[in-house]
């Protein structure tokens, strides 16, 4: 008997805590997957432009992949093994260090965590403050960092945070450079200057009433933010200002990382190195799997300072190698970097063909288009006033033709495309086709048509 979307769903909505979140919007039940599309039970195919939130680098059951994971399950080799080590866990290492930037691997030391990106943030908070021996740590509006207390209490976004008491203390907050909406109501390349000549200046004020932190965390390119990449003048000032200081520098590449910005790691593009790299998603071939790769001069924890039962999954260590071998040879770094461009050129042109896009962004195959309100009238700065209720729309009517694709940002108004790093120009001219034709038949049915929005 064929059971469609709708007995699954009732299925998940009566059994699943109400906690759950992608089906509300994206109402599916998955069953078969290959590359960048997906089948739900239904029998419809879609575009995948979500891809386990930038998990899949390389889509769904791609061949490298599989191959590697069958490889082990067929070896008699053990599957848990905590934290010993094995021939496969040694290779992911290999492979991992091999794809860092050579003065990084030459300096590191890697802590495998849990299965989760949280779970890596965790520790990385941990080793900085055992490292400096201090307690405050210091984060970025529309920074997100993860579900877990620590994690939580680190991340901008306040909707999760508000029924939760007793976060992780002596947190702040700093400006992050997002030009379109400037935190210092200036924009342009004022954003940037002024975040990091405000957080310069206030590291050194005796009385700023923020005592000098353990750690300083930050995305090369927030993703659940809104799509916003940092200026690359700006990473290097934070890193001079870091250093200077002896602040550690944290980045959080768990959704940004391998391969997605068009370069293996986001920070590469401002040609810096942190002190702390956190890395999940991507890392493990479509399986848990997260990492804390950090400057060895930080290792001073002591042993089961951080542990965790899962951090020894040899399937996602194999596919994690098989991944990164297979980016590394096929050039999939310089792809995505090449599509990235096609994908934004594209989102573009239906930005100048529609009334609702404030901005297009991003980085390699990580952007986003910022749905506004243009007839509330533009602020000072020339933006205008996000519009969820018109991004939830084109993102059903995205689905409703076949794309799967996130909303994330400030009022979740913006729409994320975060595609396999293996996507065609064909593909991309499909997907943007598809994006276009929601965009407006999305303004139509909110009544928000050209000549009102445009």
């Amino acid at each position: 008997m064929n059971l469609g979307n709708a007995h699954y769903l009732e299925q998940q909505q009566r059994r699943e805590s109400s906690a759950r979140t992608y089906p509300r919007k994206l109402p599916l039940a998955l069953t078969q997957a290959h590359g960048i599309t997906v089948k739900d039970a239904d029998g419809k195919t879609y575009y995948d432009c979500l891809a386990g939130a930038g998990t899949l680098a390389l889509g769904h059951n791609h061949p490298a992949v599989v191959e590697a994971m069958q490889e082990v399950l067929a070896s008699g080799l053990p599957l848990h093994t905590l934290d010993l080590t094995t021939p496969v866990k040694e290779q992911f290492v290999d492979e991992l260090f091999a794809a860092l930037p050579p003065e990084f691997a030459a300096r590191a030391r890697i802590q495998f965590c849990g299965p989760s990106g949280a779970d890596a943030v965790e520790a990385a908070v941990k080793l900085v403050k055992t490292a400096t021996g201090r307690r405050t740590m210091m984060s970025f509006h529309g920074g997100y960092h993860g579900m877990t207390s620590g994690a939580l209490s680190l991340t901008g976004n306040l909707g999760p945070k508000r029924e939760v008491s007793g976060l992780m203390p002596d947190v702040h907050f700093l400006p992050y450079p997002y030009a379109y909406r400037c935190p210092f109501g200036e924009g342009g390349e004022d954003s940037h200057r002024l975040s990091s000549r405000y957080i310069e200046r206030m590291l050194d004020d005796p009385e700023s009433g923020i005592l000098p932190p353990a750690g300083i965390i930050l995305e090369a390119v927030q993703g659940e933010g809104g799509v916003i990449p940092a200026p690359e003048p700006w990473l290097r000032e934070i890193r001079r200002i870091t250093r200077e200081r002896g602040i550690p520098m944290i980045v959080d590449e768990v959704q940004a990382g391998v391969g997605r910005t068009g370069r293996m790691w986001a920070f590469e593009h401002a040609g810096i190195v942190p002190d702390v790299l956190i890395i999940s998603k991507a890392v493990g071939g479509s399986l848990p799997l997260s990492v804390v790769v950090y400057d060895e001069s930080l290792d001073t924890w002591q042993p089961g300072a951080h542990a965790g039962t899962f951090r020894g999954n040899q399937l996602a260590m194999a596919a994690g190698s098989a991944t990164l071998r297979y980016i590394r040879e096929a050039g999939v770094v310089e792809h995505a970097a090449k599509m990235g461009e096609k994908l934004l050129g594209a989102l573009l042109e239906v930005q100048r063909e529609s009334g609702c896009i404030g901005e297009v962004r991003g980085k390699g195959l990580m952007v986003g288009a910022e749905i506004v309100n243009k007839a509330a009238g533009a602020d000072a700065l020339g933006s205008y006033p996000a519009h969820p209720e018109l991004a939830k729309s084109i993102q059903r009517e995205c689905l409703e033709r076949g794309l799967i694709l996130e909303l994330g940002g400030r009022h979740g108004s913006v729409v994320r495309f975060l595609p396999p790093l293996i996507i065609t120009e064909e593909q991309i001219e499909a997907i943007t086709g598809i994006f276009g034709e929601a965009v407006a038949a999305a303004e139509a049915s909110c009544g928000v048509l050209q000549e009102v929005c445009g």
